[in-house]
């Protein structure tokens, strides 16, 4: 009797208990899964990409054949450019002019036969001063007085820029590229004929130092510069260069071919000897048997 009444009171006190344990437990929620954007992935999405800047600057270019451009600098000169465009139309040859301002307004006729005969005409300055030591404000003025004489000559501005002495800084050549839309042509090839070495002279130089995409710094303003000429335009011809103007090389460019990767050589077993350590003996045996 007293076993029964435990067991019903067991019984009881259990249903309760499981009531009450039901009643304080939560149903589960289902797990929403996260469409958010982990941050790491968020921040590489959101980083811009810097633009690539445009070369402003040339000294040479590669290019797939035997092409380069004659530029002569300072003129034009009443006597001698004529001279020097003679030869050029002898030789179906093509060139650039860096033109100085002053004379550009006493002999716009020069600059006008020139791009007539199919040669380019580039900006050289006003009064060839040292840009690269001036400040922003008086080379703008020294580029824009020459370009309004150029293209009051020609009726079209020039493209090119060869500032004098190859002087310009890294600031100069952004903005000036970002204003009058030059590009900045300076040389690989320099005769250094300004020094008036002799006309057998610069053509060595130039023969000597002249490749495929050379762009070749000269001036139609020394007399032995232009008797140099008729020699290098023969014995360039012969070793298969072909001048044409500084914008038309600049369009022929190619990229540089990848330098090839070299073989890694294996290495050696250890404890092994470098097969070019062995020496063979002497052989005993004449010549042929």
């Amino acid at each position: 009797m007293f076993a029964r009444r435990l067991l019903a009171l067991a019984s009881s006190s259990f249903l309760a208990l499981q009531a009450v344990s039901g009643q304080n437990v939560p149903p589960a929620q289902p797990v929403e899964k996260s469409t958010a954007t982990p941050a790491p992935v968020r921040a590489a999405i959101a980083a811009p990409t810097s633009p690539v800047q445009p070369q402003v600057t040339f000294n040479s270019v590669h290019v797939d054949g035997p092409y380069i451009a004659l530029t002569f600098d300072d003129g034009p000169n009443k006597t001698l450019t004529p001279k020097l465009l003679d030869l050029l139309a002898a030789h179906h040859m093509k060139a650039t002019f860096f033109v100085v301002g002053q004379n550009a307004v006493d002999h716009p006729e020069i600059l006008q036969r020139a791009v007539r005969e199919g040669h380019e005409i580039g900006n050289h300055s006003w009064s060839h001063p040292n840009l690269g030591k001036m400040s922003d404000e008086a080379v703008r003025r020294e580029l824009q007085k020459t370009d309004d004489a150029i293209t009051a000559a020609i009726g079209k501005h020039p493209t090119l820029l060869r500032p004098p002495y190859g002087s310009i800084t890294a600031h100069q050549k952004r903005w000036i590229h970002d204003e009058f839309g030059y590009r900045i042509i300076i040389w690989d090839v320099d005769p250094l004929d300004w020094k008036r070495p002799g006309p057998s002279v610069v053509t060595s130089r130039i023969l000597k130092e002249t490749h495929a995409g050379s762009i070749v710094l000269s001036h139609d303003i020394h007399p032995p510069t232009i008797e140099a000429m008729p020699a290098t335009f023969d014995q360039l011809e012969r070793k298969g260069f072909k001048s044409v103007t500084v914008t038309e090389l600049l369009a022929m460019a190619t990229p540089l071919p990848p330098k090839p990767t070299p073989t890694p050589r294996p290495s050696p077993a250890p404890g092994a000897s470098p097969a070019s350590a062995y020496t063979p003996p002497p052989s005993t045996t004449a010549p042929g048997g």
